[in-house]
């Protein structure tokens, strides 16, 4: 099987290559790929402000909420580096438009969801799709826009980002509280998605790649997909269904590294791995996925728990509760914005992860002192924060990595690296749902108990209370264990973020190069040609092993040339 391509653009009549994109041709491309990306944030934010609602309507328990998530992003981590990986051999433009497909076909079987079980089917079926788009979107920008010249363009990345962020839980609080009803947010992906297919065919033009043989390497895609499923199955059920001390526990634990231990194996005898092991040699991605798993399991296993925080602690509605979202996201959008523009003018970008790592571990820290009747100004002040911290590092990790990544390979360096992001986030969601349900069960029945009422009278089903049928005296104790558990949520992901800090402490921090991914391909296109017959000169080393010197402080170092 080979490799179909879209035409190469006209070449320069001098130099024989691809001359660089003008502005405008960048940012017609770019609208087809932050469209799609817009379509995955929406499919994923509209419902969150509407899931206490949805699983209340279907009667599920907190383990039902917990998995509604869990499933999205254990399909999303799995898939990650499998969409990855094809996008270096196979035509990207397909592939994009093929995850669009499945993600919002798959967001509007959910609407016809009448249990909990087929719901979370359906948001499993989504997430193949949301790893499709969360790592073919990143992977596109690189072929388009160079790293030095990508904080440009952040703020775009950021816009959509926020827009879809913001307006996908507030449009679905809308729709939620109106006679339409939760099911319509599933289906309002729909117009978007057609949208987006149609604008990247007509302006999204890559450049033809050199044929690859297709092999797929379907035995470590298996392995690597049963082993982090028995992880996380582990995570989710340890301490409920069974004891995290018990024969369950060895059994998974046992089995999950036997499967994973496998994976390695097969990986390294693959001839196109899933996950190339000699990636692992680069420092930078390595640190690179130390600190995204610690900001998946902050930022996402903490961040999908706040609209139960809003409505079941603070008894608000599905739109209010978006709208009470909207500091977190405007940090995360001006952070972003802002960091990208200054990284692109001084080609430094260290000291913004830094700085990212650092709010956010503050930000956690102040989000585990709130309580359920904690002033909504403070609340909207620590989100903030938390939102700045998030936006000045979660994209420069990417970034970092792709700059030192050899062309032919972004694709599944890039997707290594939002793999162990999106495992962490879904790792974070497992443990800290698991954490948030006993420890809100356990404070409510001691609250009732003061009340002098028996705790059995409430039932034992471990539904999701609905506030507006209950007494007050009782809606009060429930709204206070959910406030007091959920902030301990926060508390609990704080010293998990000051690894990412750690982590990107020891980053060492490399000039970022002034080439993009269609510019590399096309000079080491043309190399190829010039040396037909003969052989290829040698890989040029990446920039990670090129050697800088220092002189004093991080401050005082002598840039050098970029080495692409």
């Amino acid at each position: 099987m080979s490799q179909t391509t879209d035409a190469p653009p006209e070449q320069d009549a001098a130099t024989g290559r691809a001359p660089a994109m003008t502005h405008r041709e960048i940012l017609e491309s770019m609208s087809g790929i932050l469209l799609g990306m817009f379509v995955s944030i929406l499919a994923t934010s509209v419902v969150s402000s509407s899931l206490p609602r949805i699983i209340t309507d279907l009667h599920g328990a907190q383990s039902a909420f917990t998995w509604v998530v869990t499933a999205t992003l254990l399909t999303t981590t799995i898939s990650t580096p499998i969409w990855g990986k094809l996008a270096d051999l196979v035509n990207r433009k397909l592939l994009i438009q093929l995850a669009l497909v499945i993600s919002v076909l798959s967001s509007a079987l959910a609407g016809l969801s009448h249990t909990t079980g087929m719901l979370i089917g359906m948001r499993a079926l989504q997430g193949i799709g949301a790893g499709g788009l969360t790592a073919l979107g990143t992977i596109l920008i690189a072929d388009i826009i160079s790293p030095r010249e990508r904080g440009r363009y952040m703020g775009l990345m950021g816009a959509v980002m926020g827009v879809g962020m913001v307006g996908g839980p507030l449009l679905g609080g809308v729709i939620t509280d109106s006679a339409l009803g939760w099911r319509w947010n599933f289906f309002i992906g729909l117009p978007f998605a057609i949208a987006a297919i149609v604008v990247l065919q007509r302006t999204l033009h890559l450049p033809a790649r050199t044929r690859r043989t297709v092999k797929i390497d379907y035995l470590g895609a298996f392995l690597i997909s049963a082993g982090i499923a028995t992880l996380l199955l582990w995570v989710t059920f340890a301490g409920d269904k069974f004891d995290w001390a018990s024969w369950q526990t060895a059994a998974m634990v046992g089995g999950s590294i036997v499967l994973l231990a496998l994976a390695v194996l097969a990986e390294s005898k693959a001839a196109e791995p899933i996950l190339p092991l000699h990636l692992f040699k680069n420092r930078t991605l390595v640190l690179s996925v130390v600190a995204s798993i610690a900001v998946g399991i902050a930022l996402f296993g903490t961040s999908v728990f706040l609209s139960q925080y809003m409505q079941l602690a603070r008894g608000k509605t599905p739109t209010v509760s978006g709208l009470l979202t909207i500091p977190m996201i405007a940090g995360m959008l001006v952070s972003s914005t802002i960091s990208g523009q200054l990284i692109s003018r001084t080609g430094r970008y260290k000291r913004f992860m830094i700085a990212g790592a650092s709010i956010l571990t503050v930000g956690l820290v102040l989000m585990g002192t709130i309580h359920y009747d904690t002033s909504f100004t403070l609340v909207g002040l620590y989100m903030v924060i938390l939102g700045v911290g998030v936006g000045m590092l979660m994209q420069n990790l990417v970034l970092a990595t792709q700059n030192t990544l050899d062309i032919q390979e972004v694709g599944s360096g890039t997707a290594t690296v939002a793999f162990f992001r999106t495992l962490g986030g879904a790792l974070g969601v497992s443990a800290l749902g698991a954490v948030l349900a006993h420890h809100s069960t356990d404070l409510i029945v001691k609250g009732v108990a003061k009340l002098g009422i028996d705790p059995a009278a409430l039932g034992s089903s471990g539904a999701l209370p609905d506030l507006a049928t209950l007494p007050t005296p009782i809606r009060t104790v429930v709204e206070e264990a959910f406030g007091d558990s959920i902030a301990d949520l926060f508390l609990i992901a704080a010293p998990i973020a000051l690894i990412s800090l750690v982590a990107v402490l020891f980053l060492k921090e490399v000039p970022l190069g002034r080439r993009s991914g269609i510019e590399q391909l096309e000079s080491l296109t043309a190399e190829e040609e010039a040396t037909t017959g003969a052989a290829l000169p040698a890989p040029v080393p990446h920039a990670d092993e090129v050697d800088e010197p220092v002189l004093g402080s991080e401050d005082d170092k002598v840039e050098v040339l970029d080495p692409r």
